[in-house]
């Protein structure tokens, strides 16, 4: 029998070959734009983790300082009302590699694994003719062998992780570099008897990320080249370099120190130093906040070199968080107002855990100034992808292309009827909602062993942004029409 993935790319290479508009993966009508362009544009796709919708300057963040974000926000496009996939890692990745949202996602909560037999937008963009990459926290697979890798979904280079956990440790052991175990022998032994860091010492994995970026591309330069660059940073534990604090120093913030613990059991393949679980801070808020601007000159890094090789113009880069901000290494979100006003953090299906910073920029393509508040998700960016390399798009996907927004042509862009996301996990209530227009909807399932019952919330967004007043009850019409599609953005058996 011919797996789905095997069928898929014979039909994409027919219709490439022979122009067939009949095949059966003929581009569906959910993208309405393509480029045309003689050369196909490069692009690098970045991913914060666990940073919150208010932690860039651009949506309002006062404290961090972000301005290569800023820029490429104020030169290109900048959505207000963007989606992760899920409120926390995995599954949300899963989303944006995929194109589906969590009602059809094989990913929809941590410690599960991508199906083998799952299409990724890198595997599509290589029969575009793409050189594709993957540098930083894949979170998809456990160990690094041959058939369980991203090398396996469709991508020809990658240097990253062991597995998910041990991405929340900056100074790890050993990373991969495809099949090839990369060691760090000075990281060993460097934490002290409190359980911090020794200052000066190690090597950072997110430098090791911003080098190897810096080397995908020069290699890369004389092809389309597809860079997902998922940093791990600023997820909990929060540690950096000393010398990256020095900006934040002298400001009287508020300190509440974190002692060691949580983000790591014995035996669970961390690593020798990591069975205290995260590393004791004594500055959580300046080391949150350095480590963000660390990022943020790292991909200005990025950018020096496209103008550097010339090929910024035929480059779009996008910017995004995999889901909203997280306080588990300490630092204060109330502080940073890192949820911006919004309710909820990461795991919550509220605003504050889902709804995240995006930005968008391709020099001399994309309108700089531009804002869009239309609803969108981490699976939009498979079928925007495809529109962008010239390739079909499955028909199965749940995502639409952005391609017309981005490229200012909105009265084109196809909208979602609705956004979905359900958030399931052990014996706490089971929560279902639903984005449609202005609307935010839940279907909330109490706690198991208690009254199964569900209930009922409704937000309007235009005028209770913060979701603080259910009004669900004020419109029964509205939730008899929105459960149906609780239903119907699940799969059928």
């Amino acid at each position: 029998m011919i797996l789905r993935k095997e069928f898929l790319f014979t039909a994409i290479l027919l219709c490439s070959l022979f122009g067939v508009s009949s095949c059966a993966q003929k581009k569906n009508d959910k993208s309405s734009e393509k480029v045309e362009k003689k050369v196909k544009p490069n692009i690098i796709y970045i991913l914060a983790d666990d940073m919150g919708y208010g932690d860039v300057g651009v949506y309002g963040q006062t404290k961090i300082k972000t301005p290569v974000i800023d820029k490429l926000a104020n030169e290109g496009i900048k959505f207000t009302d963007h989606y992760s996939g899920q409120t926390v890692c995995s599954p949300s990745r899963c989303s944006l590699m995929t194109g589906m949202h969590m009602g059809n996602a094989s990913v929809t909560r941590n410690g599960q694994l991508l199906n083998p037999d799952d299409v990724t937008v890198s595997e599509l963009l290589k029969t575009a003719g793409y050189k594709t990459g993957i540098i930083g926290k894949w979170g998809l697979s456990e160990g690094v062998t041959e058939d369980n890798c991203p090398n396996q979904q469709g991508f020809d280079h990658y240097f990253g992780f062991d597995n998910q956990g041990f991405a929340h440790f900056y100074y790890p052991e050993y990373l991969w570099r495809n099949h090839t175990k990369v060691e760090y022998p000075e990281n060993l032994g460097i934490r002290d008897e409190n359980g911090a860091y020794i200052k000066g010492k190690g090597t950072y994995s997110h430098d090791e990320f911003a080098e190897e970026a810096l080397k995908f591309i020069n290699e890369s330069k004389d092809e389309p080249f597809f860079l997902y660059l998922p940093f791990a940073i600023p997820h909990a534990e929060l540690t950096i370099q000393e010398d990256a604090k020095e900006e934040y120093r002298g400001l009287n913030w508020p300190e509440t120190p974190k002692e060691v613990g949580g983000g790591a059991r014995k035996g669970h393949g961390y690593g020798s130093q990591y069975t205290d679980g995260y590393c004791a801070q004594e500055e959580p808020n300046i080391t949150y906040a350095a480590m963000i601007t660390r990022m943020d000159k790292n991909i200005g890094r990025i950018i020096d070199l496209l103008e550097e090789l010339d090929i910024d113009e035929n480059t779009i880069i996008m910017f995004a968080s995999d889901n909203g901000p997280s306080d588990e290494g300490g630092q204060s979100i109330k502080f940073f107002d890192s949820s911006k006003g919004l309710r909820g953090k990461k795991r919550d299906l509220y605003e504050g855990g889902i709804r995240i910073p995006f930005v968008v920029n391709w020099n001399g393509t994309v309108k700089g100034g531009q804002e869009s508040s239309i609803p969108s998700a981490f699976w939009d960016f498979l079928p925007t992808a495809c529109d962008l390399a010239g390739v079909d798009t499955p028909n199965n996907i749940d995502g639409v292309s952005l391609l017309p927004t981005i490229l200012g042509k909105s009265e084109t862009q196809i909208k979602h009827k609705y956004l979905y996301w359900e958030w399931k996990h052990g014996k706490r209530p089971q929560y279902e909602a639903v984005r449609v227009d202005n609307w935010k909807f839940f279907r909330i399932t109490p706690e198991k062993g208690k009254n199964n019952k569900p209930y009922y919330e409704l937000y309007n967004l235009d005028n209770d942004i913060s979701e603080t007043t259910n009004i669900a009850k004020e419109y029964p019409e509205l939730v008899e029409k929105f459960i149906p599609y609780l239903e119907e953005a699940k799969p059928k058996s």
